[in-house]
């Protein structure tokens, strides 16, 4: 069987009470491995060194681990890993939640000057984000930018939509919810009852009901003994009653346990907080504690993955895991297919639905309208039901079409049959039509109740929207890792399959040591698909994004586009210059007042006047101004005309003074790969290698060239260098005019 690589729902919840015991703990450091394994170190003054483990790639987890087998520490830290540093080292560790029955994790701590929390998104393709004590994102692993939700700095953290929770639900909620479906009995406890597969299928065998007993054929007794059987999970893992086990199969995969002809030890294939009947038939390893489960299972998965994916003797030790990746970017878009797919079918089903009920207009108000005229009157909910139900036995349609009345929502569940397939033969299915149950609010319309079905439909569609664009992201990202494999194995056959190891010191975990992308064979491609590409752009030495135009068009643009008033609008004095506007949050994006560092604000300066005609004319410094956005506007004193891509600033300026012309570019390895330019205090952290400009005597495409080869040489992988910092790639970020390098 698959082995298990993300942690359910109802491992979080019997994870949450143990990971709680180590409230008050201090935080040590934080951190990160191949940006997406984070690790915090901690101190417990009971239990002495906690290390805190949050993984949201390919595997998925959440646990404390047992120090002896946590890894030395990585280079050097990435900026995520320093920002965890600033805010958290020092602070109380204050708690952990589950977020509704969704796999995300929320843990508080608590410092003096500030509180952060950690949200680990353990689904889909994973995440973390740190929020300040508003709920905004202080940082985060990914930014998400969709339709439905935004995660990014400066903006206010969103949680994906509520799912119903299967634990808490009623039986009167649970029979509704199945009885909607058009499935059979497991896949709708999996999906519309948010199971998953494994738990939909360990309640059916604990209720003793087919799994594939189509809904409408499942009868009363048995929807009863699904919920109780869910309801005894759910209360075992309330309570903290639990037995973890470690599940495992033999490499044969016969799960008897007597291993395969060359007696291989079994591998690790589940980890659960209780035994499973679903697993009766596998060996297990209790455990007194679910975290020592979980963490012996990851260890010794990992332990295995890194034994099935050793190379022969005379290949290269440092040999990337393209098999890996690529495994991971094709179950993502199996994931994302699936999805969609699903998308499309909720979709046509809201909208069938809401055209259910014109279809019985006047059976539907019928009902609407009795129920109001009772609530009008102060008829209770009770006698209300009573009423509709004593209808029904009369034989009146608009009784009989009432399955439920819930007096606590308002709302009255209606039975209405489908119209028959034209298109059908009879006989054949879809000929005779089955039915549809809708829930209807009580005190509205019929017009408004399918509305609120159509807008239903609509938001499912922009979620597949969504769902459409990732989709075609992850395959250009399978596609990058597939030819980056092609490229490895042509350059080690050229090699002769030699190949350099890298061991690593026995120094103390605490000692960092910054990746030398210099000296690797090959480099992981990891583009990003940022919405300021095309203009001129880069990122302060503390984080903030500057944009500036290539043009009066794109002068025009971010000005009338995408300038906020928290942002600071910046311009030379010199005649012709671009629009440079430095950012305090992204589109759409909600932002407070920023008070912008010094060197924020002069890096931003800087950047204007390199990029204006002072570079042009050969300037070796200039001066640039900055004001308010409100003080920035296309209208004209009285006679005067303003031309396309200027613009009038009235009210004070605050003025920089004999700010150098210099730009430096280079290639930034982490976290995402690309070419880089901008003022050299910007870049040069960023850059794994780069280059420093001034004005001078070289034309633009001859100085791009000349970075390029210099650049390509630093490099072993220069293939790398031919992808991500091509010469037309560094002459974005060169300004118009000659150039000369400093040395």
């Amino acid at each position: 069987m698959d082995q298990k690589r993300e942690l359910s729902s109802i491992d979080l919840a019997a994870l949450v009470t143990e990971l709680n015991r180590y409230e008050g703990a201090k935080v040590d450091k934080a951190y990160l491995y191949d940006d997406d394994l984070l690790r915090l170190k901690l101190r417990d003054f009971d239990r002495g060194r906690v290390e805190l483990m949050i993984e949201v790639g390919d595997i998925k987890r959440a646990h404390a681990a047992d120090p002896d087998r946590v890894a030395d520490a990585p280079g050097r830290p990435p900026n995520f890993a320093k920002m965890l540093r600033n805010r958290m080292s020092g602070a109380d560790f204050a708690g952990v939640e589950q977020y509704e029955f969704d796999r995300i994790l929320t843990f508080e701590f608590e410092r003096e000057d500030q509180n952060t929390t950690l949200v680990a998104e353990l689904f889909g393709q994973g995440n973390v984000a740190a929020l300040d004590e508003t709920g905004e994102v202080v940082g985060s692993l990914s930014t998400v930018r969709l339709k439905s939700r935004t995660v990014a700095p400066g903006s206010q953290y969103e949680y994906p939509g509520s799912r119903l929770n299967p634990l808490d639900v009623s039986r009167g909620g649970f029979e509704r919810h199945m009885r909607e479906s058009d499935s059979d009995v497991v896949r709708t406890l999996a999906t519309q009852l948010n199971l998953g597969g494994l738990y939909a299928e360990e309640v059916c065998t604990r209720a003793g009901v087919e799994k594939e007993t189509p809904i409408e054929e499942a009868t009363d007794d048995q929807l009863r003994a699904l919920h109780d059987a869910l309801s005894r999970i759910g209360e075992r893992l309330r309570s903290g009653d639990i037995d973890p086990r470690v599940y495992e199969e033999s490499i044969d995969g016969s799960g008897d346990g007597d291993g395969n002809a060359d007696d291989a030890d079994p591998r690790v294939v589940d980890v659960t907080p209780f035994p499973l009947a679903e697993h009766e038939n596998l060996p297990s390893v209790g455990f007194d504690s679910f975290n020592d489960a979980v963490d012996e299972y990851f260890y010794r998965l990992g332990s295995e993955d890194t034994e099935a994916g050793d190379a022969p003797a005379d290949a290269s030790a440092s040999r990337p895991d393209f098999e890996g990746e690529i495994a991971k970017q094709e179950r993502i878009i199996e994931q994302q297919e699936g999805a969609i797919e699903g998308f499309e079918e909720q979709a046509q089903a809201e909208r069938e639905r809401a055209e259910l009920l014109y279809a019985n207009y006047d059976l539907v108000d019928e009902v609407i309208s009795t129920v109001r005229e009772a609530r009008e009157s102060e008829v209770p909910w009770d006698e209300i039901e009573e009423t509709l139900d004593a209808g029904a036995e009369r034989g009146i349609p608009a009784a009989e079409a009432v399955v439920d009345v819930d007096g606590g929502e308002g709302t009255v569940t209606v039975e209405l049959a489908e119209e028959p397939d034209d298109d059908a033969v009879d006989g054949e299915d879809g000929a005779s039509g089955g039915t549809t149950r809708i829930e209807l609010d009580a005190s509205e319309g019929v017009e408004v109740n399918a509305d609120r079905l159509y807008q239903e439909a609509k938001r499912v569609e922009e979620k597949k929207e969504g769902a459409v664009a990732a989709i075609e992201s992850t395959r250009a990202e399978l596609e990058a890792v597939k030819e980056r494999k092609a490229e490895w194995e042509e350059q080690q056959a050229a090699d002769d399959g030699s190949a350099q190891g890298g061991d690593g010191d026995d120094e103390d975990d605490d000692e960092e040591y910054e990746t030398d992308w210099l000296s690797r064979a090959s480099i992981p491609i990891r583009s990003p698909d940022d919405w300021y590409d095309r203009f001129r752009w880069f990122h302060t030495s503390t984080g903030y994004l500057v944009i500036g135009g290539r043009n009066a068009d794109q002068n025009e643009e971010l000005v009338k586009k995408y300038m906020d008033k928290h942002d600071r609008f910046f311009h030379t004095q010199a005649h012709g210059g671009p629009v440079t506007i430095l950012k305090a949050a992204g589109p759409s994006e909600s932002a407070e007042p920023v008070d912008f560092s010094e060197e924020t604000l002069r890096e931003a300066a800087q950047f204007a006047v390199s990029y204006s005609s002072d570079w042009k004319d050969g300037r070796g410094a200039g001066d640039a101004y900055m004001v308010d956005p409100d003080q920035v506007s296309k209208t004209p004193e009285s006679g005067e005309y303003i031309e396309k891509g200027s613009f009038v600033i009235r009210g004070d300026r605050t003025y920089f003074e004999d700010v150098p012309c210099r730009i430096a570019v280079g290639v930034q390895c982490e976290p995402v790969t690309q070419a880089i330019g901008g003022p050299p205090s910007a870049i040069v952290d960023r850059a794994a290698a780069h280059v420093t400009f001034e004005p001078g005597m070289y034309a633009q495409n001859d100085a791009a060239m000349m970075a390029y080869r210099d650049l390509k040489e630093r490099f072993t992988d220069q293939s790398f260098v031919r992808k991500v910092a091509s010469a037309d790639q560094l002459q974005e970020f060169l300004p118009p005019g000659g150039s000369d390098i400093v040395d």
